[in-house]
């Protein structure tokens, strides 16, 4: 191995510990793919893992160029020498892949390969991926000593992958369980009010021509029975904590949230994070849900094109900025707008954690969020 024994004994523990820091599959993929290239000197690496319809679900690819990979086209089908990978129970070692029998040949842009190592990764009987090397970079191609290598990556590749597999389904399971106990909370806490409102209207709609004043106050009734009941359902929502949150942590959670709305709006939304890691759970919580509120308004009622969401450290703590280039309000306007945008709820978010929130909008120049929290 290059370097002597102790240079390749630290490049495998280096390689197995980042395997076993990895918790989202696709990171966890990309690293043993990479530490794999790497380790046994090779030109290019590959992991597929298979799906149940003859392709690939994923197949992560290092030594090779974004641009070339998507030249080289649609992910490969099961055959040929991947198909042997997947059903063999050790590796496969090739001088040549271009002459063995099975191979079938490749796209007119993929790279050129000749010696080849390939083997299962494995957890028990179940078949997890397949990891492939080709054009060692050192003479005499691929050796037993890089089989028995190999070997040891795939065997912590399958512990890292099954972990990865299990973190993703605990994260189903409990966003499940929130969603649940959401609906159940929900019932509890709404169903009546909204049964009074129902009954309360259709008395209003009876009333309206033979008896008008009861009519007004019975509409006057149905108002204070919405109030309610949109206050109920703020609480029960605002009692559950994003299990997102809890498990990735602010700074993640806001990314993904921002990627979702970014593809499910014409609007580009865009996160941006400077030098903020972790902070308290309150004030997460509160940052998260202040960006929630601020994004929705952006999104439904600026007009704007385009949304800026920004994370940054401040002397004293970590400021959250919401800016859109929407059609804005006036100040004068601010506090009837105010409460029909959340900003009520939010100043008091904002306050509950030692903070504060603070709102610039121009008409016709957009609107800016800016809510500062200590600490962190």
């Amino acid at each position: 191995m290059p370097g002597g024994p102790r240079h390749g004994l630290s490049a495998v523990s280096t390689a197995l510990l980042a395997m076993s820091r990895r918790l989202e599959i696709r990171d966890v993929l990309r690293t043993i793919v990479v530490s794999a290239r790497e380790l046994l000197n090779a030109q290019y690496a590959a992991l597929g893992v298979p799906d149940d319809h003859g392709g690939f679900a994923q197949f992560v690819v290092d030594g090779i160029s974004e641009e070339q990979w998507r030249r080289i086209g649609p992910l490969p089908r099961q055959h040929g020498i991947l198909a042997a990978m997947l059903h063999r129970e050790g590796p496969e070692r090739l001088a040549d892949v271009r002459k063995d029998p099975r191979f079938e040949g490749w796209p007119a842009a993929h790279p050129e390969m000749t010696d080849f190592l390939g083997l299962p990764v494995r957890d028990g009987e179940e078949t997890l991926g397949a990891l492939f090397l080709a054009n060692k970079q050192s003479p005499g191609g691929f050796t037993e000593e890089d089989e028995e290598l190999l070997s040891l990556l795939a065997q912590h590749a399958a512990i890292a992958l099954t972990n990865a597999r299990l973190y993703e389904r605990s994260r189903e399971l409990t966003i499940a369980e929130e969603r649940s106990r959401l609906a159940h909370e929900l019932h509890d806490a709404v169903a009546q009010k909204l049964f009074s409102l129902r009954l309360t209207a259709q008395a209003a709609a009876a009333l309206v021509d033979r008896d008008p004043a009861r009519a007004k106050g019975e509409l006057q009734q149905v108002a204070a029975l919405a109030a309610e009941a949109a206050d109920e359902l703020r609480a029960a929502v605002t009692e559950l904590r994003p299990a997102a949150l809890d498990e990735d942590g602010l700074v993640a959670t806001l990314r993904d949230q921002v990627h979702v709305l970014d593809r499910a709006h014409t609007a580009h939304v865009t996160f941006t994070c400077d030098g903020v890691r972790a902070l308290p759970a309150t004030q997460e919580e509160a940052l998260l849900r202040v960006a929630q509120e601020a994004l929705h308004n952006a999104l439904r009622h600026s007009g704007g094109d385009r949304v800026e969401v920004t994370l940054a450290r401040r002397a004293a703590g970590a400021a959250l900025t919401v800016t859109d280039n929407g059609r804005g309000f006036s100040p004068s306007t601010i506090r009837a707008a105010g409460r029909h945008l959340g900003l009520v709820s939010m100043r008091d978010r904002a306050g509950g954690v030692g903070g504060h929130l603070t709102v610039h909008s121009v008409p016709g120049t957009g609107t800016t969020i800016e809510m500062e929290v200590p600490g962190g």
